[in-house]
């Protein structure tokens, strides 16, 4: 039913965009028509511009969102099972923590120049701590009469975070995992329109510096694509697993 009403309202915007710009009821210069937004779709599709800066801006998520998980669920899980050692690091978590990226991105060109390092860091620093806090949480928030009836069967603290503690987490740290991924394509359209020569943020910027407003359109069509197609997969993989793992514990039980 959702899907279907958001359906019905992307139907209604595109009758609006396209019976607006056939009445001229806005200059199309500002909001081009959708034939032109076909048009260059397709020009940019054969040329291979649209493609090549695709696979560019893919590539940057893919680095700079698979270093960030490497780094923030270990630590989410060691702050998580350790929570002693957290306080100590809590305040200068907190303060990074509401530091937006972009505000960054000045020294971190000076330190890194424009090359792709500057685009993972940036990438790295507005996806960790969605996967990091989440990670935090599901491991610090596991029940505790959970662990002790672990104890009481003799189970040792290696099983107990095996078959209690992280299986429990899990769903939070998916979820770290899905929010990091939305922040990692914010981050590098935004790094790509500061500072760079290729990508969908540069896509954008070129159109724009020479007044190609259908181009920046496609341009934003693309990431919304993109970024609604990776969440989609990346709910489905979710969904897909804990039904397996559902069905694999139903089949052990029986």
């Amino acid at each position: 039913m959702f899907r279907r009403k958001s359906f019905y309202i992307v139907v209604w915007l595109l009758l609006i965009w396209y019976v607006g710009s056939y009445l001229k009821l806005w200059n199309s210069f500002i909001i081009p028509s959708p034939e032109r937004v076909i048009k260059s779709f397709f020009v940019l599709l054969k040329n291979g511009k649209l493609l090549k800066n695709i696979v560019i801006s893919l590539q940057r998520v893919a680095i700079g969102f698979g270093i960030s998980a490497f780094l923030a669920i270990p630590l989410g899980v060691i702050f998580g099972l350790k929570t002693g050692i957290y306080e100590y690091f809590k305040g200068i978590l907190e303060f990074l923590r509401h530091i937006p990226p972009l505000a960054l991105v000045p020294m971190i060109i000076l330190w890194f120049g424009i090359g792709e390092l500057s685009k993972v860091v940036i990438i790295v620093l507005a996806s960790f701590f969605p996967i990091f806090l989440n990670s935090l949480k599901g491991i610090s928030s596991c029940d505790k009469k959970l662990i002790e009836v672990g104890k009481v069967f003799g189970l040792n603290e290696r099983d107990i975070f095996k078959k209690i503690i992280f299986p429990s987490a899990l769903s939070d740290i998916l979820l770290g995992l899905k929010l990091g991924l939305g922040y990692s394509w914010r981050a590098i359209i935004a790094a790509e329109l500061i500072a760079s020569s290729s990508g969908i943020g540069y896509l954008i910027l070129d159109s724009q510096q020479i007044s190609r407003s259908d181009m920046v359109v496609v341009g934003i069509l693309s990431i919304g694509v993109l970024g609604a197609t990776t969440d989609y997969l990346f709910s489905f993989l979710m969904n897909r697993y804990f039904r397996r793992g559902v069905r694999s514990k139903y089949e052990r039980n029986l």
